[in-house]
């Protein structure tokens, strides 16, 4: 019984291929250092752009190049606020002119009427009916 008995490896466990008269991509290899001290390094192939920072295998922390090169710095979009937008469409006039009817109204009647509101601040072409 013994005799019969299939010998061999799992299926996709291991592979029969040799690497003899394989011929491989041209790679370098690249230094990092993290703020907790380790020292790694990752392959890259020869033609790929470099990245100038790498996860620490160990810690996870941001590790930078060994080497010294630093990556060009990105200018930040300045981001637009409400007040940006606001800005853009009415001046700081027209803007104390309008809180100060419409605070006056408030004075006035002790409540804001939309309808009032919409026939002062739309222009005619645009205005609901």
């Amino acid at each position: 019984m013994a005799d019969r008995s299939l010998r061999g490896s799992g299926l996709g466990a291991k592979s029969f291929e040799d690497e003899v008269g394989v011929d491989f991509a041209p790679r370098r290899e690249v230094g990092f250092d993290c703020p907790q001290g380790h020292h790694f390094e990752m392959i890259f192939a020869e033609e790929a752009e470099l990245p100038t920072v790498w996860e620490c295998p160990r810690c996870g922390q941001e590790g930078r190049r060994s080497d010294g090169v630093e990556g060009e710095v990105k200018e930040a979009k300045h981001v637009r606020t409400h007040w940006d937008m606001l800005l853009e469409r009415r001046s700081l006039a027209d803007l104390e002119e309008l809180l100060s009817e419409r605070l006056e109204e408030v004075r006035q009647v002790g409540a804001i009427s939309t309808d009032e509101y919409m026939r002062r601040t739309t222009p005619p072409a645009k205005r609901r009916r």
